[in-house]
């Protein structure tokens, strides 16, 4: 599988586009852009009667250039690598690096896709996409450009991992409208693969990615948290924050919200409290206290009685199931 790497040498879960849903999507747009030719050129014709013949000449080649070469370069520009026949087919045109195209990048696409496409009948984009590794026409090539699958099936998106429990409801108060979706979408693709990822290459990935995600905040990173720990839990507050907007809820910490079955957000606030038993008193001051001591021993006795191997601390809790380790 050839992936796209981004600048933080975070895979992406974007696919390069076959040869076959190129050559349908290709297939539409000229469909598309031959019809509006037509129709364009029956229109000068038609006022152009009292026009000499080579007016009508450059009349018709300005409008070969402007309808089936300028209409391609504006459509993708502003639709960031989406025709008509590539958001049928699912398909995206973008840089090498995975970021959204520019109107360069169109530019060089269409030039050099009038001679690989529409002089030599597309016979030469087919050739160079079966020759390149990842579907590459020499339009792509030039302009540093690739062509990618955006449907990608649900059943092959892989679940975020949650955070550690300690960190659940640490970063409540960090400020994350800076952090573009860019990084988001980054981190998360990191997230769903380290564990296929090397040790080294994994932890300078995460260190680059929260270092990045730090900035963009304004709030630096604890230096006890490890950097993969530190990115799960500041995408659970976010996905804490999307669950609270969308469902409703207190707006404010989320101390009391933890990862639940499926990575739902549940609010622990809102969890039955178990029944603590006290001790009877010993003394007491009027009727109370004197019922209370003339009662059996056999009651006080009967309660239960708490051993210290049943309470609970940090250090005698079982390690964490998400593969993060609390810091020493």
């Amino acid at each position: 599988m050839n992936d796209l790497v981004t600048g933080d040498a975070v895979v992406l879960g974007l696919r390069p586009a076959k040869l076959p849903s190129r050559a349908l999507a290709l297939v539409i747009d000229l469909v598309v852009a031959w019809t509006a030719y037509l129709l364009v050129s029956v229109a000068v014709v038609l006022s152009s009667g009292a026009l000499d013949e080579a007016a009508v000449t450059a009349l018709g080649i300005a409008s070969f250039l402007l309808v089936l070469v300028g209409g391609p370069i504006a459509v993708e520009t502003l639709s960031h690598g989406r025709s008509l026949g590539k958001l049928a087919c699912g398909l995206r045109v973008v840089r090498d690096d995975g970021g959204p195209i520019r109107f360069r990048h169109a530019l060089v696409r269409g030039a050099v896709g009038v001679v690989e496409i529409l002089m030599s009948f597309g016979v030469v984009g087919c050739i160079a996409s079966l020759v390149s590794a990842r579907g590459r026409r020499v339009g792509d090539v030039f302009a540093g450009t690739l062509v990618v699958r955006e449907r990608v099936p649900a059943g092959r998106s892989a679940a975020v991992p949650p955070p550690p429990p300690w960190l659940v409801g640490r970063f409540a108060e960090l400020d994350l409208s800076g952090v573009p979706d860019g990084l988001w979408l980054g981190i998360r693709q990191y997230l769903t693969r380290m564990d296929q990822l090397d040790a080294g290459v994994g932890l300078g990935m995460a260190e680059r990615l929260a270092g990045e995600l730090a900035e963009r905040t304004g709030t630096p990173a604890p230096q006890e948290v490890p950097a993969a720990a530190y990115l799960a839990a500041v995408v659970h507050e976010r996905q804490a924050r999307d669950a609270r907007r969308a469902f409703g809820g207190p707006g404010g910490s989320s101390g009391g919200v933890i990862a639940g079955d499926g990575g739902f957000p549940h609010d622990v606030s809102r969890a039955p409290v178990p029944a603590v038993p006290t001790p009877a008193a010993a003394t007491g001051d009027g009727p109370t206290g004197s019922s209370a001591s003339s009662r059996p021993s056999s009651t006080s006795s009967s309660a239960p009685q708490s051993s210290p191997s049943s309470s609970s601390s940090p250090s005698s809790s079982p390690p964490s199931p998400t593969g993060f380790a609390p810091p020493a």
